[in-house]
C-alpha cells in the first residue's frame, strides 16, 4: 500500500509539473504569439487604413509574420545543420533547410513588391496629390475612369425581374 501511495504521489507531482498554464504556454511559444500579433496588426493595417503607404507597411508586417511562421515551424530541438561529412553516417536529427530557402526567396519577392508599390504611390501622388483611397476613388469617379458605385436602392423594377424572373429557354 505504501508503494502505491508513493507511486501515486510521484505521478500526481509529475502531472502537476507537466500541466501547463496559459502563461507558460505564452512564454514557451513566444514566436507563435509574435506571429499572431504581427499577422493581425498587418491585416488590420491593410484593411482599415485609407493611406496607401500605410497599407504597404501593413503588407510588410503581414509578410514578416508569415516568414516567422515558416522559420519557427522549421525549428527542430537539438537539430544539426544538414551537412553530412563524406563517409560519415547519416544518424542524428537534422534541420530541414527548405523553410529557410522559401523565406529567403519570399524576402526577395517582398522587397520587390514593396519597391513597386512605393513607386506606384509616388506616381499616384504626383498625378492626384493624395494617397488616401477614398479621395482617390472620388477623383477617379469625377474623372470618369471608374463607374459610379452601384446604388442598390435605386434599381429599376425591370432590372429586379430580369435577375431572377427572366424567361427560360426550355
Amino acid at each position: 500500500m505504501t508503494g502505491e501511495t508513493a507511486l501515486g504521489a510521484v505521478s500526481s507531482a509529475t502531472v502537476a509539473a507537466t500541466a501547463t498554464g496559459p502563461v507558460e504556454i505564452l512564454t514557451t511559444r513566444h514566436a507563435y504569439v509574435a506571429f499572431a500579433l504581427l499577422l493581425c496588426i498587418g491585416l488590420y493595417m491593410m484593411i482599415a487604413n485609407p493611406n496607401l503607404v500605410k497599407k504597404i507597411v501593413g503588407l510588410n508586417l503581414f509578410q514578416t509574420a508569415i516568414f516567422l511562421l515558416f522559420i519557427t515551424s522549421g525549428y527542430v530541438e537539438g537539430g544539426a545543420i544538414p551537412i553530412v561529412p563524406s563517409g560519415g553516417a547519416e544518424t542524428g536529427t537534422y534541420v530541414s533547410p527548405l523553410p529557410h530557402v522559401i523565406v529567403l526567396t519570399a524576402i526577395v519577392v517582398g522587397v520587390s513588391l514593396t519597391a513597386v508599390g512605393l513607386a506606384l504611390c509616388i506616381r499616384i501622388y504626383d498625378e492626384y496629390g493624395t494617397l488616401r483611397t477614398d479621395v482617390l476613388r472620388e477623383l477617379l469617379r469625377d474623372e470618369g475612369s471608374i463607374p459610379d458605385g452601384p446604388d442598390l436602392g435605386s434599381r429599376s423594377e425591370s432590372a429586379r425581374t430580369d435577375v431572377g424572373g427572366g424567361e427560360s429557354d426550355d
